[in-house]
């Protein structure tokens, strides 16, 4: 799988699909403002890694694909899951570089604001494209075993012994 943008997917949501999750996540940025104003920086900072919109767009996900199935006359519900599946797996992967991003850019700050962020930014990119090669040749090496091991189980196998024979 390539990376790639496709904005053809935006015709797929509808408007008030975009609305849920930009409340959703402007929701979860006032309460994290909240949290940092009344508890300070460093706790609020821990709710800035909070997944705002990331429930809301795994279930849309999940909604498009069995809606684009059921199209075609197929139930549709294995595609969503998997559909949301891989996006929560994505997820994860950019959970990495979020922790190289936060690493890098603290380390950075103090010398210079603008400086830190593009280090960071450049941290977090790499990271990510790395956990995702990473991920992707792991996922070969498996299917290549996977498919490796039904040969074995298929070569013929020695006709089983009666129980009348005996």
């Amino acid at each position: 799988m390539l990376i790639r943008i496709s904005p053809s997917a935006l015709k797929d949501g509808k408007w008030h699909e975009y609305v849920i999750r930009f409340a959703l996540g402007g929701a979860a940025t006032v309460a994290t403002g909240l949290i940092a104003k009344a508890l300070g920086p460093a706790i609020g900072g821990l709710f800035l890694a909070l997944p705002a919109i990331f429930c809301a767009s795994v279930t849309l996900i999940e909604a498009h694909e069995i809606r684009r199935k059921r199209r075609q006359g197929l139930s549709g519900e294995r595609r969503g899951r998997e559909a949301a599946a891989l996006d929560t797996a994505g997820a994860v992967l950019g959970s990495f570089g979020m922790l190289a991003f936060a690493a890098v850019f603290s380390t950075l700050v103090q010398s210079s604001v603008a400086a830190a962020f593009v280090a960071a930014t450049t941290a977090w990119l790499v990271v990510s494209v790395t956990a995702w090669a990473i991920r992707r040749k792991l996922r070969v090496a498996a299917t290549t075993r996977k498919v490796a091991g039904r040969r074995d189980t298929s070569r013929p196998q020695p006709p089983l012994v009666s129980w009348r024979r005996r």
